[in-house]
């Protein structure tokens, strides 16, 4: 009897909890998904993002983009990932519906609106928030939407930039094998290094040569026109630190044109398939952390790091190989030289 009690007892929660459980069911709000209409990124032509009273124009032209109005070269990576944010963007889950936008810093100054144009045709018009907990979501409002979905994606910071942030850092760009000669003016001292192609060694008769093998590389050196040998591991290191320079900022204060008057700390001219420069000056006041440099890759003036700057320059004065003891004294030797004395 006892265990028909418990029987009994066991059907009736069971039966309450599956009541219990189809009531939730039916409560639920069913919703759908807005859909996202499809946007290549190669059709976009203009961007603009807003946060708060900032808002940043940016226009494609001829393949390339650049921030408004001074027409700033914009860099490629930052707006590449831009793009592929605007065509990805997915909606995976309605997060709320109450209006309460502070939660998701989707309203005031925290709130990113970002629109995206075809020529004169709007393809894109979201407001961007705060990153979800997990980190592979983000909280986004589309137009015309009062509610907060998740967006797949961590692609807050994306967007929250400056006209600075944006700019193309790059002040000098080219391929080091390319270059031919070195020109390294500092304190009215200049170092002339040629790239120099080495006699090749004759081969022994006795030796025999490989069937389809590839011409051997020419070895070269770098020498100055008197024949001094210039340091091959210090030429590498400066000519691979300039070939992909980067500055720190851009100086909104004064133009390129401003500088030409002042004697630079240090000048370097490369000749390779056309010419490239940059000159460092020293800095206005002591406590200054960068030097202001201009250089033949930017219509700008622009600020090095006190690292980089130092750097570059230490490089650049040890490309000369000090000769040999022997060889100086060899110098010291020559016929007709004088003593100092003398």
């Amino acid at each position: 009897m006892k265990i028909k009690k418990e029987y009994i007892i066991l059907a009736i929660i069971i039966i309450a909890l599956s009541v219990y459980l189809g009531m939730r069911r039916g409560d639920r709000t069913l919703y759908e998904l807005p859909g996202v209409p499809q946007v290549s990124q190669k059709e976009i032509t203009r961007l603009q993002i807003s946060k708060g009273k900032t808002i940043i124009d940016l226009n494609k032209k001829d393949s390339s983009w650049y921030i408004a109005p001074k027409e700033y070269p914009a860099d490629a990576d930052k707006i590449k990932n831009m793009l592929d944010n605007i065509e990805k963007l997915t909606l995976t889950a309605l997060v709320s519906e109450s209006g309460n936008y502070n939660l998701y810093d989707l309203s005031g100054e925290a709130k990113i609106n970002v629109k995206a144009w075809q020529g004169e045709s709007l393809k894109r018009d979201i407001d961007v928030g705060k990153t979800a907990s997990s980190f592979r979501h983000t909280f986004v409002k589309t137009a015309g939407d009062d509610r907060v979905f998740h967006a797949r994606g961590n692609f807050r910071n994306t967007y929250d930039t400056t006209i600075d942030d944006l700019r193309d850092k790059s002040i000098l760009t080219y391929t080091p094998s390319e270059i031919q000669q070195i020109q390294v003016t500092a304190e009215k001292q200049p170092i002339v290094l040629n790239r120099t192609q080495l006699p090749e060694k004759k081969e022994s008769p006795t030796a025999e040569k490989q069937e389809n093998t590839s011409a051997p590389v020419p070895k070269t050196a770098w020498r100055t026109p008197d024949g001094r040998t210039g340091d091959e591991a210090a030429v590498d290191q400066l000519l691979n630190t300039l070939s992909n320079l980067r500055c720190d900022t851009f100086i909104e204060d004064r133009a390129k044109e401003d500088f030409t008057t002042a004697p630079p700390l240090i000048n370097i001219q490369l000749k390779g398939s056309q010419e490239y420069s940059l000159s460092i000056f020293a800095k206005t006041t002591e406590k200054e952390t960068q030097y202001p440099a201009i250089s033949s890759g930017s219509k700008y003036a622009f600020l090095l790091t006190d690292s980089e700057a130092e750097d570059i320059m230490k490089d650049s004065s040890a490309i000369l190989k000090e000769p040999e003891p022997d060889e100086k004294t060899s110098e010291l030797e020559q016929p007709g030289s004088k003593p100092e004395n003398e």
